[in-house]
């Protein structure tokens, strides 16, 4: 009986987060790419970006912030609003 009584509270909780979930993304989206644009890094954020926006129904707005070894691309990011439409793009290093 226990575990109906679990699978009961874990429905309801499911069901209640997404009722109060909020639509995203309410506004353009920016995608900052911490490397210079023409490269592979840049070429894929905008094509990810330009899908996401068909998807979604805002623009993905790739702004490329070169320099620093990216380091100005994350400041960036870290300087922006903190309401989740800002995102980084970074290419990994080896």
């Amino acid at each position: 009986m226990r575990v109906a009584n679990f699978l009961i509270a874990l429905a309801a909780a499911c069901g209640a987060s997404t009722a109060l979930a909020e639509q995203w993304p309410t506004k353009p989206v920016r995608i900052i790419v911490n490397v210079a644009p023409g490269g592979v890094a840049d070429v894929t954020a905008r094509v990810l970006g330009a899908r996401l926006g068909e998807t979604l129904g805002q623009p993905f707005v790739v702004e490329n912030r070169p320099g620093g070894d990216g380091y100005i691309g994350f400041e960036a990011v870290a300087r922006a609003e903190p309401d989740g439409h800002t995102l980084v793009y970074s290419p990994a290093r080896a």
